[in-house]
Order: C-alpha cells, then structure tokens, then sequence
C-alpha cells in the first residue's frame, strides 16, 4: 500500500474527503496533557501538531473544551477526526493515569519556573509525556510537581512568553528530532 495516498493537504482535511487515515500512520510514543488550556483555536492546533509528529494521545483536562466544538475542528482542520484523545477531570488525574499505564514514561512540564532548564539542554527519551498550561496561569503548581523536569524556551524580548502552541510545537519537534528515526523519500 503506497503511504503517500494517505498524506492529505489542508484543503483535503478541511473538506473531510472520506479518507481513513487512523491505523495507517505509525504512532510514536508521545502523549500531550492540556492543563486547562482555554483557547479553542489552541486546543485546534495542538491536535494539529499531535498529527504532525504521530503522537499517540492527546489529554484534555479540566475546563479544556473538547470535541466535537465547531472552533477545535476548524483550528485542527479536521485532525480531531483521528487523533485519539480523552479528557480527565484534572491534569493531576490524567498524569497518575499516565504513569500507571506506562512505565518508565518521561514527564516533561514546558512552563517557566525556578526549577526549568532550557528545552534545548534536556535530553528527551521515549516514552514521552508533554504538558501545557493555561495559556495565562501556566500549568498548575501540583502538575508540576508531578513532573520529573520542567523545561522553557528562552525569551530575549520584551514579552515574556510564546503562546502555548508555539511553545509545544518548538519542543515536540526538539524530541521528534532528537529521538525519532525519520524516514522519507521527500527532499529537504
């Protein structure tokens, strides 16, 4: 079976073409938590990155809107159609879960603390498990100290923070690189 058949362009994935994509993409071993992000355009993209790099679960926790919310669906451009996701009352719930479930699985808070380190200076090993925060507040002070490091992207401006898409988007593709052995025929 030719694998490209199944790479779909933003305008096919808006239009929600019929394809079946779930089982035909290789999962890797990263799991995201959404401590109450409230943002659906957020949450959208989020499920968006999820796809991009083959994550395995998205968690959506606490006052995080799931789907189906018309919003998430357009900000994901359909992607929520086939990244597998739950919600859990709380972060703290999901990540207990988390860890039950998975030995050995690395929890990674990305938040600005006195306890972070650049996420460029941590060395990322699967199973992985990435957790965000509101996109005011930050992620909760009980999560973080459910995590075994926290890491942040270093601010040289005046604002102080990146949106948290951003933020996980710049670290997921940090561990994909990392640690993932990427094959492809495309030419970069």
């Amino acid at each position: 079976m030719d694998k490209r058949k199944f790479v779909l362009n933003a305008d096919q994935l808006r239009k929600g073409t019929g394809y079946r994509v779930q089982g035909t993409v290789k999962k890797q071993e990263i799991y995201i938590v959404l401590d109450n992000v409230l943002d659906t355009y957020n949450i959208g993209s989020i499920f968006r990155l999820a796809d991009a790099v083959a994550a395995k679960k998205i968690y959506l926790c606490g006052e995080t809107e799931t789907p189906p919310n018309h919003r998430i669906k357009k900000a994901s451009i359909n992607t929520t159609e086939w990244v597998e996701w739950e919600y859990a009352s709380t972060a703290v719930e999901a990540i207990s879960n988390i860890k039950f479930q998975i030995p050995n699985i690395q929890i990674i808070a990305i938040e600005q603390s006195s306890k972070s380190i650049p996420y460029d200076k941590f060395e990322y090993k699967m199973p992985i498990c990435l957790i965000v925060g509101h996109e005011s507040e930050g992620v909760s002070p009980e999560v973080l100290k459910m995590a075994d490091e926290v890491v942040e992207l270093p601010m040289f401006g005046v604002n102080k923070s990146l949106n948290v898409m951003v933020s996980l988007g710049i670290v997921l593709y940090r561990i994909v690189t990392s640690t993932v052995k990427v094959t492809s025929d495309k030419k970069y």
